[in-house]
């Protein structure tokens, strides 16, 4: 059951989509992370492992060591003996993420323009493409952090791209929300395009403030959104 569910995944460390060779609990993380960046589990939504065990046709061993691997990513919650939930995110925490994003996102890219190479540029655009074609708003998820994470990955700098990867996850849940019900997905794909051809200009520091005022939308847009779901509760 869990083959049949086994979805393909993007490692920044490698050039393409790509099965990996995973445990099962990596597995099962990968998972349970994409239902959580979809949506289908909500903040605050408990997660049985016993539900999850039967759902993925496996022992609650690798499930409970699955949802630690989330834990570490800030995606999950552990509660004094009363099991896990779906981390819940406060407006001041998404701002502290995208502080922190800006200031990572900023190194790669400048050290990352000036070792960008054809086949970069090519299979950016290709992305860039993917998500014109695409209607599925994780798929938006999925090739946005392949865009950016192949400019990024021109800087060599695994440990920090690995950070930066932990970073979108946690937010990607909200901007996805309000991409697809503020539709700013548009706008938010002009930026991109104009990220693009900053850096094959060769000019970084249109390209820093591109990124900047990029990552400070996204932010702003998804404080708004959260703003206005608490308000409307």
């Amino acid at each position: 059951m869990l083959e049949q569910n086994r979805i393909r995944l993007y490692d920044p460390t490698m050039k393409t989509l790509s099965k990996a060779t995973k445990t099962t609990s990596e597995i099962l993380a990968d998972q349970i992370r994409n239902a959580i960046i979809s949506g289908k589990f909500p903040s605050g939504q408990a997660l049985k492992q016993d539900v999850l065990a039967s759902q993925f046709g496996v022992s609650k061993i690798p499930v409970r060591e699955a949802l630690y691997l989330l834990q570490n990513e800030g995606l999950v919650t552990f509660l004094n003996n009363r099991g896990s939930i779906v981390s819940e995110l406060s407006t001041n925490e998404v701002d502290e993420i995208y502080t922190m994003r800006v200031a990572l996102e900023a190194i790669a890219l400048e050290r990352a323009i000036p070792k960008l190479t054809a086949a970069d540029f090519i299979a950016a655009e290709s992305t860039l493409k993917l998500i014109e074609a695409s209607d599925d708003p994780i798929e938006w998820s999925n090739l946005n952090w392949i865009f950016h994470s192949t400019i990024y990955r021109a800087a060599q700098m695994p440990k920090l791209l690995e950070t930066v990867s932990v970073l979108h996850n946690n937010v990607a849940r909200y901007l996805l929300l309000y991409l697809n019900t503020m539709q700013q997905q548009e706008h938010s794909q002009q930026e991109h395009w104009d990220l693009l051809e900053a850096c094959r200009k060769g000019r970084i520091q249109q390209a820093l403030g591109l990124l900047r005022q990029h990552l400070e939308d996204a932010k702003q847009q998804t404080i708004s959104y959260m703003t206005q779901q608490q308000e409307s509760e």
